[in-house]
């Protein structure tokens, strides 16, 4: 698979969860390709911030079922990471 640290890493994922486990046990989310491996996430997130990477968990997210105009249809299919960081690293995701 030919991507770049910028083609795993689509965006930020900031809910209120996110930021509580930020705080507790310095993780943080992102959308990521759906192709990407962890060993690939996690090199990317090292590159991009500067970071040291402890561990990296992904969830395939099941696009949900909405209607628009009264015809039926689906949002796509993601994929989520969230990366623990090494105690005392961050990343400023204000920028």
């Amino acid at each position: 698979m030919d991507l770049t640290i910028y083609d795993i890493i689509i965006e930020p994922w900031i809910t209120e969860k996110i930021a509580q486990a930020t705080q507790k046990a310095n993780q943080y989310g992102f959308k990521v390709h759906p192709k990407a491996n962890k060993k690939e996430i996690k090199s990317a997130v090292e590159k991009i911030f500067n970071v040291h990477v402890e561990k990296v968990n992904t969830v395939n997210v099941d696009g949900k079922w909405r209607r628009v105009r009264y015809q039926p249809g689906q949002t796509a299919d993601w994929k989520k990471a969230i990366v623990t960081l090494k105690k005392g690293e961050k990343i400023d995701l204000t920028k």
